[in-house]
């Protein structure tokens, strides 16, 4: 028998060597850096009234609040019902830790017991792996985190990292996820089914899990969520952090979660609100994408949850109404495009991206570039001429009453008196969409039944110079302008965004003001503002008179021209129509005071996303900007205008000198017009490649269709060129945004067989 020292002394030793062993073990074991995991956040995504769009970003729906945006209940509820001695414990449960690691060594699974503390732990620096080893570290590292963290801070760090079910991770995930409201606004009933959850989702959510689990029946969980829920109510009142007052309210009925489930995937156009939103903020910030992903952010936009529904709900009931590719083939891979800006300020509060990413349609059709807008650039060259004049009224601006030949199929000449030329050398001509011989006509008259071939000329005499910089002044990208700045660069070859034309076309809106457009007004990391988020600067974009008269030729457009159609808006509006080469796409853009939409229609190739021809789409031969397009766009403004004010415009002053184009009868003939049963902005053929000639042929003596022997055949009906037999097409359009940086590009220019290089949008 070992005597009584020998007992004695293995004992001490086994005691000491065990304390020595723990020692050892406390000072190798350091605090691990927090799991990527861990410190992942959802960025929200909010309205611009402050609610919340959408939570998203990464794979872990989690939004960190601090301990003051808690509920004290929702503090107290999981105390009471976890973890009673969290203010008076060191942090660890040894008895707990301990039937723990004995059952893990008989080959069972962990036993509850953990402290908060420990869960902390165990949610923040381990995995979720049940071994004696992360049971060891997790005892250790609670340890060291008890004497170095705060209480708060700890049972913080434990409500932002907890596991709530249907994705939720944290307690403002949970209280969005189940109750579609802020943890901080949180009743004390509702804190209690919410901390039921962390005895485990699956069997505590009232909504069900037998998907995971049979018995996870949503009348099973239902039973056991009530009963939890009233028994961690009896608990704070037991341990008198609920009075008996605000027991006997948080116990009279139990508060049912919501059905929904957490947000998985954005759907419908909240998909393409923050895909604009995040370009911007990356844009505008030193935020790198990488770190972006990691969330955190919460992004405060311009977006209007209203007006974003009427904007869709107009497109769908139009679409309803007159596209179906179920029962037509020309009807198939149509799409719509559409942003709506607020003049005098920028904002975009409402954008249709396209059907949605749930339906597969991942490009933003109101953000990206490749569609031309054809005729609606035609008022960039009209303010270009009335700001600076044409090349021969010495560098005064000219009026729109200023007389243009509005005859189809006419020559186009250059300020030295040449004309264009197609690549072969023969004489290039400017068509519209019908031989009708309208005549001299004025600016005013042009635009209203957009007539191509005024304005063609009209930007030569101007210089597509000025035109190019009168529309980046008012807004468009340079990036998304056609580079070549032939004759069709006047009736638009251009490809800028449904954004773009929205806030150019604000800047009539606003008598010449100008702000670049902006979907976010404010950005927080941590409570933290970061920075680059100010309102764009408003700016003078071009002279408030030559704006208005814009306006004022635009509402005529409206009243008496191409986009009648606009007149069931009942309010006083201004806008144009567009139709480009080969009907590839139509587009409407107008505005009011209050605001600036713009609708784009066209249909695209899936495959290469080639744009495809609309003759007979809808079943009927051509689509028109002032068709479809026009009725989405006044069908969205009814509803987004609906009970606001009719402001009307300001008034547009005489402008400039009335300077008719050269060539033009002193005085002028007086054409008689009939006017069209219905007017159009329908393409006509676009002109072919040319190598511009420096002088005019020997021929090319007589300019337009007036007295015997002009232009072929002497009685003033034109040559024969067909315009060319070249082709070709408009360099190929990249992306444009909010921005002018990123994206995705979209078609191939709008060219046909009649095209040529100055393959334009016509009409």
């Amino acid at each position: 028998m070992p005597s009584w020292k020998l007992v004695s002394g293995l004992f001490i030793g086994f005691v000491g060597s065990l304390v020595a062993l723990v020692g050892v073990g406390y000072a190798m074991v350091s605090i691990p850096n927090e799991n990527v995991a861990a410190k992942s956040q959802n960025n929200v995504y909010y309205w611009a009234d402050g609610k919340q769009m959408v939570a998203t970003g990464t794979g872990v729906n989690r939004q960190n609040v601090s301990i003051d945006q808690i509920p004290d209940a929702m503090q107290w509820a999981v105390i009471s019902a976890e973890n009673k001695s969290f203010y008076q414990d060191s942090g660890v449960d040894p008895m707990g830790i301990a039937r723990a690691v004995v059952n893990m060594a008989r080959g069972g699974q962990t036993q509850g017991g953990s402290t908060i503390t420990q869960q902390y732990v165990k949610n923040t620096y381990l995995s979720q792996q049940q071994t004696v080893t992360r049971k060891l570290r997790e005892l250790f590292i609670s340890i060291k985190v008890g004497t170095k963290l705060k209480k708060s801070q700890i049972l913080q760090g434990y409500l932002n990292t907890s596991y709530f079910g249907r994705g939720a991770y944290g307690i403002q995930a949970a209280a969005q996820t189940y109750y579609g409201k802020n943890a901080v606004d949180l009743t004390p009933s509702q804190c209690a089914v919410l901390a039921s959850l962390l005895k485990g989702p699956t069997y505590f959510d009232p909504a069900g899990n037998a998907d995971l689990d049979p018995s996870a029946t949503a009348t099973a969980n239902k039973k056991r969520s009530q009963e939890r829920w009233r028994w961690i109510l009896e608990q704070m009142h037991n341990d008198h952090h609920l009075s008996d007052a605000d027991y006997r309210k948080a116990i009279a009925q139990y508060p049912m979660p919501d059905g929904r489930k957490a947000t998985k995937g954005m759907t419908g156009q909240i998909s393409y609100l923050v895909d604009t939103a995040k370009k911007y903020v990356l844009a505008h910030s030193d935020i790198t994408e990488a770190d972006f992903d990691r969330g955190g952010y919460q992004i405060k936009t311009t977006f209007e949850k209203d007006k974003v529904n009427e904007l869709s709900a107009a497109v769908k009931k139009i679409q309803k109404e007159r596209i179906d590719p179920k029962r037509r083939d020309l009807d198939k891979y149509v799409q719509f495009g559409a942003a709506s800006v607020r003049p005098n300020n920028g904002a975009i509060v409402a954008l249709y991206g396209g059907d949605g990413y749930e339906n597969g349609h991942f490009t933003n059709n109101a953000d990206t570039s490749g569609v031309p807008v054809g005729s609606t650039w035609k008022p960039f060259v009209l303010a270009a001429a009335m700001e600076y004049g044409t090349y021969r009224s010495g560098g005064q601006g000219i009026s729109p009453l200023s007389k243009y030949n509005g005859n189809d199929h006419l020559k186009v000449m250059k300020p030295d008196g040449s004309y264009y030329l197609n690549k072969d050398n023969s004489t290039f001509y400017q068509n519209n969409e019908s031989p009708r011989r309208w005549g001299y006509i004025s600016l005013r008259k042009a635009m209203e039944q957009s007539i191509n071939t005024p304005f063609v000329q009209l930007g030569v005499d101007v210089g597509m110079t000025h035109v190019r910089d009168v529309a980046r002044s008012a807004g468009i990208l340079s990036d998304s302008m056609s580079q070549d700045l032939n004759p069709s660069f006047a009736i638009g070859t251009s490809t800028p965004s449904a954004i773009r034309m929205a806030d150019a076309y604000a800047t009539f809106a606003a008598s010449g003001k100008h702000a670049d457009p902006y979907s976010v007004t404010s950005v927080k990391k941590d409570g933290e503002e970061v920075q680059g988020f100010t309102k764009p600067q408003v700016t003078t974009a071009m002279p408030a008179n030559v704006a208005n008269n814009v306006t004022d030729v635009l509402e005529n457009v409206i009243q008496n021209g191409t986009g009648f159609n606009a007149k069931a808006l009942g309010r006083t509006a201004a806008g144009k129509t567009g139709t480009t080469d080969s009907n590839k796409s139509a587009w409407f853009v107008g505005y009011t005071q209050q605001l600036s939409t713009s609708v784009a229609m066209f249909r695209e190739n899936p495959k290469d996303h080639e744009l495809l021809s609309m003759n007979g789409t809808a079943g009927v031969p051509s689509i028109h900007g002032g068709d479809i397009p026009t009725s989405v766009w006044t069908e969205y403004m009814k509803a987004a205008l609906q009970g606001k004010n009719d402001p009307g415009f300001p008034d547009a002053t005489e402008i400039g000198k009335v300077q008719d184009e050269a060539g033009a009868p002193s005085p002028t003939p007086t054409v008689s017009i009939t006017p069209s049963p219905s007017p159009s902005d329908s393409p006509s053929p676009s002109p072919s490649a040319t190598s511009p000639s420096p002088s005019p042929s020997a021929s090319d003596t007589c300019q337009w269709n007036w007295g015997n022997g002009c232009n072929g055949n002497g009685n003033g009906n034109g040559g024969a060129d067909t315009g060319g037999v070249d082709g070709g097409t408009s360099p190929a359009p990249t992306v444009t945004d909010t921005t002018g940086t990123g994206g995705n590009t979209r078609g191939n220019g709008n060219g046909n067989g009649n095209g040529g290089i100055f393959a334009g949008p016509t009409g």
